[in-house]
């Protein structure tokens, strides 16, 4: 799943170098905790993305809702100050494996570039890159398995994996995954969106639902974690 969270109005989420590492503490003990498999990730100034594996249908929910609510506790108590740091809910996508996943990783790597903060994704301090190209240890990174298949042991992966940021992420690609990601349908494929529609009630595309729902209640998160645990993604 491609999870975006960013700060209420905007604001900055991260104000010093310890936030930064706070998040990363507390992101890696409760994907620990939850069997959350996180693949990878990038803190911007006032937002973070993440591309995680849960194991059921409830834990990127919990996830994300544990993760939010400990640092801000820390963060208010940091900064002297109260109230909301997040705009409402974290927006989320299930990603198929194969061409989205590899994607994916490369979208949320690339933002500082993006954003113009840094000329290459090495040079920037607060995600996962440089431990997916082999220069650094991450206690919170876990490989998925499109990541293993780039080479038979580190070093080859590094290589491959350092090859797919040589240019920018096709405009193609970069408006599937924001759609995505902003709507909640899933970044996939036509025949997978086949395979589960008779199977979901989630969105699978603008304008196309699978299923009619028989709980009108259940939200949108919900539902994805449906359709995770139906697919196996």
């Amino acid at each position: 799943m491609h999870v975006i969270q960013r700060g209420n109005n905007k604001a900055a989420t991260f104000l010093a170098e310890s936030d930064y590492l706070v998040y990363l503490h507390c992101l890696g003990d409760l994907a620990a905790k939850l069997d959350c498999a996180v693949h990878a990730y990038c803190l911007m100034s006032n937002h973070v993305h993440l591309l995680v594996t849960p194991p059921s249908r409830d834990a990127c929910i919990s996830l994300m809702r544990n993760l939010g609510q400990r640092y801000v506790q820390y963060f208010n108590r940091r900064h002297a100050r109260s109230g909301t740091l997040w705009e409402g809910r974290f927006k989320s996508c299930i990603a198929e494996s194969a061409r989205y996943v590899l994607a994916c990783y490369r979208y949320i790597e690339l933002n500082p570039i993006r954003a113009g903060m840094v000329r290459s994704p090495r040079d920037y301090r607060w995600s996962s890159h440089a431990s997916n190209i082999g220069q650094r240890d991450d206690r919170v990174v876990s490989p998925h398995v499109e990541f293993l298949a780039l080479g038979e042991n580190e070093l080859s992966r590094g290589i491959a994996y350092r090859s797919l940021f040589d240019g920018p992420l096709e405009a193609s690609l970069l408006a599937e995954i924001r759609a995505s990601t902003s709507a909640g349908y899933p970044l996939a494929s036509d025949a997978f969106k086949c395979v589960v529609a008779d199977t979901t009630t989630l969105k699978l595309a603008p304008g196309k639902s699978g299923r009619p729902s028989k709980n009108v209640a259940g939200g949108a998160d919900e539902k994805q974690g449906d359709l995770l645990s139906e697919t196996g993604l």
